[in-house]
């Protein structure tokens, strides 16, 4: 199985050897940013089965999780791409969108609910957490 994606004008470009580990949808303050307003669905790989091309432009912000994050964005067109835990370096989180088969992504829970405005539209049908879950695997 491979999985690609990418940014929106082609100057990052990606690839996993491996299934998602793990998709949700987040509406945490920082992933609202992300999202314009609406909440972010970010797909989690093992890194020993990514790969990148290109250059990558990095924030450094700690999550409402108390994590430090690196949020990779296309400093080209700016397209969130990755966020990467410095506690975690085996994994990272793909921002949904930029996979060339989003239906790989299919969310398997929504986090940081409390966060979420009143307007935020949630799928009822997916388990709800007020914040953080346990760690993926």
């Amino acid at each position: 199985m491979v999985i690609t994606g990418g940014c929106l004008c082609g100057a990052v470009r990606y690839r996993s050897t491996a299934p998602p580990v793990a998709t949700r949808v987040c509406w945490c303050r920082l992933c609202q940013y992300l999202g314009a307003g609406g909440g972010t669905v970010n797909t989690c790989f093992a890194t020993a089965s990514f790969s990148h091309e290109g250059l990558l432009g990095d924030h450094r912000s700690t999550a409402d999780s108390g994590n430090v994050m690196h949020r990779r964005f296309c400093p080209v067109c700016g397209t969130p791409m990755f966020s990467e835990a410095e506690a975690r370096p085996h994994l990272i989180f793909v921002r949904a969108g930029t996979l060339d088969d989003p239906e790989v992504a299919r969310p398997a829970a929504t986090i940081w609910t409390s966060q979420a405005p009143t307007w935020a539209c949630i799928d009822p049908g997916l388990p709800r957490l007020p914040g953080q879950p346990p760690p993926v695997a």
